[in-house]
């Protein structure tokens, strides 16, 4: 049955694009005689213009009365006016139609006994109700977000207004954030709304796909990529290719941030940033694109720096080792009695002395403090109901002991390589034993190398007895500095 099932499914829709194909060159032999359009511009237009005006529904471009539909990412506009597209269609698991079904002008048409926006309930259930409701917790452990109620282990979300705004595979999602505020509509009526996130047709950008502009998306985030890979510095939005930066950073603070992609930021020109005044650059450079170009004499990454310092050489590194044994923390270049913290420009190494290290914040991802805290000069700062060094442990748990512990289980059998406790499936390392870390508490820290005391000379982390050093190092203990001058 199942065979017989999905054999009308692939045969369906290869017919419907045979009859178009078909439809389309009798079409073509009617108003086309040795290759000239009999027809007249206006009885042209005619055919190719939908009931709302649009021609070929602003997808492609009409010839002799038919649509020549444009291909798009991630996938390419058909029908008589280019009215469909398949990437619209439901999604369950990331499958289109949950592979329950096939795309039809992007709706779902599900295989016998299933149904739904992306085929993914069934319409006659064997499952038990616990086991049900277990597939619907989202990862708090709630039933369907609270915004739905569960049918046979997929939740059917809530939808009292008839416009499907909360949508997710838990419910998740709340679309009502894709409505454009003027006209009410999802997405300006030029997009489709992904949880919560507006992804636009060809043609329309902006967060609600309020404007309409005659390059692609793909084509517009090209042109507003920093260097750095990031669209306008993550300080600004893209219309259209060109940035417009905030006033505001997402910190919160002011900033006179500028440039083609807003990668420009005079507060890093500041020796204390304070935006009513111009103290640029210490008062002894010129600020070019949040960079010092300091004057004859001066020197340091805000021109904070005498050439010529009156300090002997062991009263200038008094100064720069604060509580400290190296200076600057070994994390930076002492001039003068004065710190330098390298690496320039990376925000993330502050403090007097360099003290302050906030690398230590972010696991070996790059997440800060696990996504559930803020980093406060190299420690994080848990958010309620979230501890560990990287807040990377929940404080309550949805599962059994014997599932906890069946998580925490070397292959050996041995609970944590017996170097550190369970708690809901990930293991907690002895504090006592500041060495050990890893899944499993398997890694000895003290097998990596070691520079002036200091593992990875604390520019790197420890990943299971080898250093991976931060951007700007390298060596076996990261002791050699490779990135930019300062």
């Amino acid at each position: 049955m199942h065979t017989e099932t999905l054999v009308q499914s692939m045969l369906v829709p290869l017919f419907l694009i045979l009859l178009s194909a078909v439809e389309d060159t009798l079409l073509q032999s009617v108003s086309r005689v040795g290759g000239v359009c009999k027809l007249s511009t206006e009885s042209s237009l005619r055919r190719c213009r939908t009931p709302d005006g649009k021609i070929c529904s602003g997808r492609g471009k009409c010839d002799c009365g038919i649509c020549i539909c444009e291909a798009t990412e991630p996938g390419k506009f058909y029908g008589p006016r280019c009215e469909c597209h398949d990437w619209v269609c439901g999604t369950y698991n990331g499958k289109t139609c949950n592979d329950r079904g096939y795309c039809d002008c992007g709706m779902c048409e599900c295989d016998e006994g299933w149904f739904g926006d992306a085929c993914q309930f069934q319409e006659e259930c064997n499952l038990p109700n616990k086991k049900s409701k277990e597939l619907c917790k989202n990862q708090q452990g709630v039933v369907c977000s609270s915004r739905g109620t569960c049918h046979c282990g997929s939740c059917m979300c809530e939808n009292s207004d008839g416009r499907g705004l909360v949508t997710g595979r838990f419910c998740e999602c709340d679309d009502s954030e894709c409505l454009d505020e003027d006209t009410g509509e999802v997405c300006g009526g030029h997009g489709q709304c992904y949880c919560g996130n507006c992804y636009c047709a060809a043609g329309w950008h902006g967060d609600k796909c309020e404007f309409q502009c005659d390059i692609s998306p793909w084509e517009s985030k090209r042109r507003c990529t920093s260097p750095d890979g990031k669209i306008c510095s993550n300080r600004g939005t893209c219309v259209c290719g060109e940035c417009n930066c905030y006033d505001v950073d997402p910190s919160g603070d002011w900033g006179d941030i500028h440039g083609d992609t807003c990668e420009c930021d005079e507060r890093n020109c500041h020796a204390t940033y304070d935006r009513y005044t111009d103290d640029f650059c210490s008062g002894h450079g010129q600020c070019n694109c949040g960079r010092c170009d300091c004057k004859e004499g001066w020197a340091g990454k805000k021109c904070e720096h005498p050439l010529s310092c009156s300090l002997s050489l062991d009263s200038s590194l008094k100064k720069c080792r604060g509580t400290s044994n190296l200076p600057c923390f070994g994390r930076g270049q002492c001039q003068c009695g004065q710190c330098t913290c390298h690496p320039p420009g990376d925000s993330r190494v502050h403090g007097k002395n360099c003290e302050c290290d906030d690398r230590q914040c972010e696991d070996i991802n790059g997440e800060v403090c696990g996504g559930h805290g803020y980093c406060s000069c190299g420690r994080c700062i848990c958010e309620v109901g979230w501890f560990g060094k990287l807040c990377q442990f929940p404080r309550s748990c949805h599962m059994s002991d014997a599932q906890s512990k069946e998580l925490c289980e070397t292959s050996d059998g041995v609970m944590c390589s017996g170097k550190g406790s369970c708690h809901c499936g990930q293991c907690i390392c002895s504090p006592q034993d500041w060495w050990v870390s890893g899944e499993y508490c398997e890694c000895d820290d003290r097998e990596c190398d070691k520079h002036d005391g200091l593992i990875c000379t604390g520019n790197g982390l420890c990943n299971c007895g080898n250093c991976e050093c931060w951007d700007g190092w390298t060596g076996n203990a990261c002791e050699i500095w490779v990135g930019a001058e300062y």
